[in-house]
Order: structure tokens, then sequence, then C-alpha cells
């Protein structure tokens, strides 16, 4: 059996990204370890409640150990806030320090996998890029062997954007965003199928209750939470990595291979 370490950006990334993965490793008998590197807090005074639904999802996922690295949200969009009193936001931590930090979670469950993001971290988001530089630089730390970037194929992610605008439902990226985000499919070198783990995934997503609102994506989220398992399962039914050390468009349908 193999341990695997999900570094995510905020609570529900885990989910989003990988959920199926997760469970589909706990379930096959691997140890799953998720750190997140931050508490999902952009102010201060914000309450704990994200990290209490990270524990929560993590627990439906089959995740054995949850930790976080403590720092403060960075935000998304052109406004990038100062740091709260006493902490730093992500998006400005030292990449060694963090590094750092993340390799000791690394070393000592003797990591085989770290899963990390894409160098544009998806859709842009700072802590989504800080993720990358910082799981790279960690998996060098700790001479982790294998680094697999979690991703999903942007043509679908256009496609899903022009039906969205076309139903005038909400759509989880704006058309403007999904053009350059994540992946071209041709790229993805791993795909794996986690149908099975509808069920558990839509249940782990909906432990992040907070962040159902009223912007396109919160609302996106908020529709999918409805659904019965199945039909979740039909529209989610597989989850997409990039391992940089692979020739692009390799196919591999598991992430331990």
């Amino acid at each position: 059996m193999a341990t695997v370490v999900a570094f995510h950006a905020h609570p529900d990334d885990e989910v989003i990204l990988t959920g199926g993965t997760l469970a589909l490793a706990a379930a096959a008998g691997h140890r799953v370890v998720l750190v997140t590197a931050t508490d999902g807090r952009v102010h201060n005074d914000d309450d704990e409640r994200r990290l209490n639904e990270l524990r929560l999802s993590a627990s439906i996922l089959g995740v054995h150990r949850v930790e976080c690295l403590g720092y403060a949200d960075s935000g998304f969009g052109p406004v990038f806030y100062p740091d709260p009193p006493g902490r730093v936001r992500f998006g400005r931590a030292d990449v060694d320090q963090a590094a750092g930090r993340l390799a000791e979670i690394l070393r000592d469950e003797a990591a085989d996998l770290l899963l990390s993001y894409e160098r544009n971290g998806g859709y842009g988001h700072r802590d989504h890029v800080q993720v990358h530089h910082v799981g790279k630089r960690a998996a060098e730390l700790a001479a982790t062997p294998r680094v697999l970037e979690a991703t999903m194929p942007r043509e679908s992610l256009v496609r899903i954007g022009h039906l969205a605008r076309l139903l005038r439902l909400p759509a989880p990226y704006e058309l403007e965003v999904a053009r350059t985000a994540y992946a071209p499919t041709a790229t993805i070198t791993h795909r794996i199928n986690v149908f099975g783990y509808a069920r558990q995934k839509r249940d782990a997503m909906a432990a992040h209750r907070s962040q159902i609102g009223s912007s396109s994506g919160a609302r996106a989220f908020g529709v999918l939470l409805a659904l019965p398992p199945q039909a979740f399962g039909l529209l989610f039914p597989r989850e997409w990595f990039v391992d940089p050390a692979l020739p692009a468009g390799s196919t591999h349908r598991d992430i331990f291979d």
C-alpha cells in the first residue's frame, strides 16, 4: 500500500479537484493525507467554520489525517488585501518556508505521491498558483518520488460555460476564465474514473455549506448538491491529473500508475 498527500489551497478545493480520487485511494487501502495551505479565513474575525467543514469532508472521503498550514486566504480578484494582524496571506508566503513545513509532513508520512496544482493554479487564483510553487519545492526537499498536478480539461469547461449561458444557468467559471483555465485535454496524463464514489464526493461537497452563496460559482455549487448521486456521478465521472515527468497525452487510469 502507498501513501498519498493531497495539498490544496483552501477548504473545499479537496473535493472539487480530488474528492473522488481520495475516496478511491482510501477505499483501496492506501493511506490518504490532506493538507490545506489556508484555513479559508480572509479576516481574523472569521470563525473556524471552514476548518470544521474541512474535517467533516475529509471524514466522508475516508482521509486518515488532516493538516492546515494556517496561512490566511489571499482572496481572488484584483485587490490583494494586506496581511491580517499576526498572519501571512498564502499568496505572500515565503516559498521555501512554506515548502519546509509541507516537506516535514511528506517526510513524516514517507509519502509516495504528492497531489498538487499546475503552474497556472487552475484558474489563476493567487493561492492556487502558490500551491504549485510550494508543492513542487516541498517534493524536492522531501525527495517525494512523484508529483501529480490536479486539473480539468479546459475544452469541457468552455462547453459547460456555453451551455450554461444558453440555458441561463450558473456556470462554475465564466467563459472568459474558462478559455485559459486548467489544462488542454491533450496534455492530461491521468484520467481517474470516480463514478463509484459520486455519493461520497457529493456529500463531502455538501459539508462545505458556508460556500453556498450568491455568486455564480456558489450558485452552481448549490445546484450540484441537489442532484441524486447517480446524476452527480454522470456529470462528474472522472478527475484529471498531469504528471510533469510523463509525455503529454499519456493515458493512465490510476494515480499510482
